[in-house]
Order: C-alpha cells, then structure tokens, then sequence
C-alpha cells in the first residue's frame, strides 16, 4: 500500500514538472524582452553619457518640450480610449445582446479580432488613401455630393484625425474585451426588475451598468495603456511633426540632432510607470467585476 502510495506521488510529481516546464517559454520571454529590458532602462535614466549617476534626465522631463509631449499622448490616449470605449460598448450590445442574426457576432469578433492588431504604416495607409486630402472618400464626397471634407476643417493629420485613426483599432479591441461582461449579464436580473415593475431604461440604469461599470472602466484603462504606446501608426500617418511622447523617444535613442540615449530611457520609464498605473487599476477593476460572474 506504501508503495502504491508513493507511486501515485512520484507519478503526480512528474506531471506537474512537466506542467511548470511547459511555462517556461514564457518566463524566458518575459524576462527577456520585459523584466531585464525595464531594468536596462531604469538603469540608464540615472546615468550620463559617462556612466555617472545623475537625476538630471528625470529633472529635464519638467522642461516644457517633453511636458507638452507627455500632455499631448495622455489627451490623445484619452480621447482615443473614450471614442474606442462608447462605440466598443454600443457595438458590443448591438451585436450579443441587439437581437441580430446568429452569424452576425461571430463574423464580427472575427473581424475584431484581426482588426483589433491591425495598427501601423498599414493603417496609416489605408486612412491616407480613403481620407487623405486626395483619399478615395474625400474625392467622393467632393466630387458626387459636393461636400469638401478639408473645407469643412477636417484633417487626418490633426490630433482628431489621428483618434480616428486609432479608432480603427480601439473599438474592436473594446468589443473583444467587453464581450464576456455582456454575456455576464443574467436574463434572471433583467426578469427579476420587470417583476418589480422596472421598466427597460430603468433597469438598465440601475441593474445593468453598475454591473458593468467596473469592467467598461477597467475596458477604458486598457485602451488608454494601448494607446500610449502607439508609434508605428501615428508616426507613418505625421511623421515627427506630432509630437507624443514614443515619436520624441525614438528621437532621442535614434535621431541625429537630438541623440541623448538616457534622456530617451528617462522618458521610456516615465511611460513605463504611467503605463504599469493604467494596468494595475484595470487588474483591480476587472477583479471587481468577475465577482458577478460566479
């Protein structure tokens, strides 16, 4: 019997050996490409060009420039994030909760799900050739309808362009992740209000978007931490003449004229921190919200 019992130990020991061997990809990752490189940088922005240790990078971050840059992705973060959050939530109950066809949601999370990563000089791109100032829409709203969508104040490489670029991908970033809280949501509580007498606004109101609150804010917080780190798009669609704060990083770690590598790392920790603030609310959120999916 001891030997039996000692069999089935050795046997669960080794499955769970080969359980914890199976994350360590992952580990490897992540210590590779997140943890040492964040330790790199944190190391860099108290330092010189000659190695000394200094505060003199984090105190040029107060400089006027880099507030201005540091002032400019936050708004656009937020702004970006709000538009991604109302129409992500919209889109959300139209397609799960809306009625719809049963192949309209999984044809829409599908598209989301590409759409969500689809981010870049692509995108740039494609916003350039469809509402760029000879953009394929921008032409036919001139030429059919005679609208001049440039006239009217538009502009794709304004800050509102630019949020409706990151549109693109914010909204069905925001429907992917808000999905699961709408399935949340109980036939069994919206019944439980009609007996009561609510009428559907009222239990809207009152039942389900307290509910839901905390993960649409925790939905938020995530896509402004997806939105700060944004370059590729933002660059590829202005250049440098739009200043946030990963395109005024780059200048510093690559560029010719304003080459100071731990200025750059200074203000790569200043994202990093604003960044694991963002993430760490949406983690206490969204443990807020799975206590209604017990």
């Amino acid at each position: 019997m001891r030997a039996t019992s000692e069999g089935a130990t050795r046997r669960l020991g080794l499955r769970l050996g080969g359980s914890w061997l199976g994350l360590v990809p992952f580990f490897a990752f992540a210590l590779l490409f997140l943890f040492l490189p964040i330790l790199y940088l944190a190391t860099g922005a108290f330092q010189n060009a000659a190695g000394e240790f200094t505060l003199a990078n984090f105190a040029e971050l107060a400089t006027p420039n880099l507030r201005a840059a540091y002032s400019l992705s936050v708004r656009l973060s937020l702004v970006s994030a709000a538009l991604g959050t109302i129409t992500g939530v919209l889109l959300g109950y139209a397609v799960i909760l809306g009625g719809l066809p049963r192949w309209v949601r999984p044809v829409f999370m599908t598209f989301s799900g590409v759409a969500s990563n689809f981010a870049g000089i692509p995108l740039a791109f494609a916003f350039i050739a469809t509402l760029g100032r000879i953009g394929l829409l921008t032409m036919v709203l001139r030429d059919v309808f005679g609208f001049n969508l440039y006239g009217a104040g538009f502009n794709l490489f304004s800050f509102w362009g630019v949020a409706l670029t990151y549109l693109y991908f914010q909204m069905p970033l925001m429907l992917l992740i808000v999905a699961p809280a709408l399935d949340g949501l109980k036939t069994e509580w919206r019944e439980a209000a009609e007996i009561l007498g609510a009428s559907r606004r009222q239990y809207w109101l009152r039942v389900a978007l307290p509910i839901l609150m905390p993960s649409i804010l925790g939905c938020f917080l995530l896509l402004f931490a997806n939105a700060f780190g944004t370059l590729a798009t933002v660059y590829a669609l202005t250049g440098s003449r739009f200043a946030v704060v990963p395109i005024v990083l780059y200048q510093q770690i690559q560029g010719n004229v304003l080459y100071n590598p731990n200025l750059g790392y200074a203000l790569a920790v200043g994202m990093v921190v604003i960044m694991a603030v963002s993430n760490t609310i949406y983690l206490v959120l969204r443990t807020r919200a799975e206590r209604w999916r017990t």
